[in-house]
């Protein structure tokens, strides 16, 4: 690869990444593949489109998988099993329960939001909301309010966490790919994580409840109440648990800023210790290993037990590490091929701002495909290139990285799994789904891209 030279001109090459990106959308939605396989058999296609050697090719996509799942693999896997952990034990009830009683019950929906916002950081979305369903119904039937009132800004919450905020997955890799600090994204992404959820997910909660103001079914309890854990860990456990690793990792960036600023000697072993139990992966190692100890030994769970919960919390993320690992190894054919470069000349031609078509790349593949964390890994893997051939600040990249993040989560709809997991489990038909959710998830990409956007301009 060293000695190749790229002869195609950017027109055959963005045509060539035209056509695989319509590849990739028809196979998956068209004839129902599976993003994993599809994935690597269009970043294959690429290769051989766009005139990689032959003797290089298995080596340039092996490389790229495996330089995508050698940190996505060990976050998402921790995330994982913190999550797990939280909820088995009870956590996620026991900080939901504490939020509406120290809110009070005129701001349960506020409450139950910020709960879900807490607890959205281990957590996927599907399994987060799948935890908060049992609490949010056992609010609405007490006080007796439209379902949406509640369940739409816990929903939006978990949305705003698992799209914007590492450790999962999307936001990870696109970390990845982009070169960005990872601490800072971890950091902006926070801090925008608020304003984003309170005027997409809370405000529009509030307006959407209104319009569609049905009551709980009785369906969706099977007429019993939730099953009482035993024991459960204290609030300022759960929260301590859940603070840990941001601590840990907001230190290692600390550090990188006080040896920046020539404060700090790198070289020290003090600081090499320090800086090695800030990395996101051990930071998220030591939290799990606490975890077992505080949520499961110290509660009475036993060994082999404890075991059995921690494993299970492995087997629904398989498919999501490798479906961002063949991501990732579609971007790594898109620049190996030089299609980046060249799609970054025709946005300069264009006077297309990257982040503005980071952002516009996500959308058309999550309209398209319909899953966020594709759309946000593909996106990524397409505009790398232009990203590491701009002249861009470490805060510009966080943007960019969150910028395409916001795009890959517009307007969810029927393609979407999560569209149907809202619908179904809220009771609502697809007509309501789509005036409700799907608005939701549209507005929340819309604010994420201006947040995205203000950071970009600031620094």
């Amino acid at each position: 690869m060293d000695d190749w030279t790229q002869t195609l001109t950017a027109g055959p090459l963005l045509g060539i990444a035209a056509a695989a990106i319509a590849l990739l959308l028809v196979l998956i939605i068209r004839f129902h593949l599976h993003a994993f396989p599809t994935l690597v058999l269009v970043s294959l296609l690429t290769a051989f489109a766009t005139g990689i050697p032959a003797g290089a090719i298995v080596d340039t996509m092996t490389d790229s998988f495996a330089g995508t799942l050698g940190s996505v693999a060990l976050l998402v896997g921790f995330g994982a099993m913190l999550g797990k952990l939280v909820e088995h034990s009870g956590g996620a009830q026991v900080l939901a329960e504490r939020m509406v009683s120290l809110f009070g019950e005129s701001r349960a929906p506020f409450a139950l939001g910020i709960a879900s916002l807490i607890m959205g950081f281990p957590i996927f979305f599907d399994a987060g909301l799948i935890v908060m369903l049992p609490i949010i119904f056992a609010v609405a039937k007490r006080l007796g309010g439209p379902v949406l009132l509640y369940a739409l800004p816990a929903a939006a919450a978990f949305s705003v966490m698992h799209v914007f905020v590492p450790p999962h997955p999307g936001p990870v890799t696109a970390t990845e790919l982009y070169g960005a600090n990872l601490g800072l994204v971890l950091l902006v992404g926070i801090l925008i994580a608020f304003p984003m959820w309170y005027l997409s997910g809370y405000l529009w909660g509030r307006f959407a409840a209104s319009r569609f103001d049905f009551k709980l079914e009785v369906s969706l309890f099977g007429g019993q109440d939730n099953d009482t854990i035993e024991n459960p860990p204290s609030v300022g456990t759960v929260i301590a648990l859940l603070l840990l690793p941001l601590a840990l990792i907001f230190l290692n960036t600390g550090l990188d800023f006080a040896r920046a600023a020539g404060v700090a000697d790198s070289d020290a072993t003090w600081f090499q210790i320090l800086s090695s139990l800030g990395e996101t992966p051990i930071a998220l190692l030591i939290s799990v290993l606490v975890a077992i100890y505080v949520l499961g030994s110290r509660r009475g769970e036993g060994g082999s037990a404890l075991e059995k919960i921690v494993d299970s919390s492995l087997g629904p993320i398989c498919s999501v590490i490798l479906i961002t690992g063949a991501g990732g190894m579609f971007g790594g054919v898109l620049q190996a091929s030089g299609i980046g470069d060249a799609l970054s000349d025709s946005m300069s031609d264009l006077g297309m701002p990257v982040i503005v078509a980071a952002y516009l790349v996500a959308v058309v593949m999550r309209l398209a495909q319909g899953s966020a964390t594709v759309a946000l890994v593909t996106a990524a893997g397409l505009m790398a290139p232009a990203v590491a051939s701009g002249d861009f600040s470490a805060m510009q990249i966080v943007a960019i990285t969150l910028a395409t993040a916001a795009g890959s989560v517009f307007a969810g709809h029927v393609n979407d799994s999560g569209f149907w997991l809202v619908g179904r489990l809220l009771g609502m038909d697809v007509k309501t789904t789509l005036m409700t959710w799907t608005v939701q998830q549209a507005l929340e990409s819309v604010v994420g891209f201006l947040l995205a956007g203000i950071v970009y301009l600031i620094f």
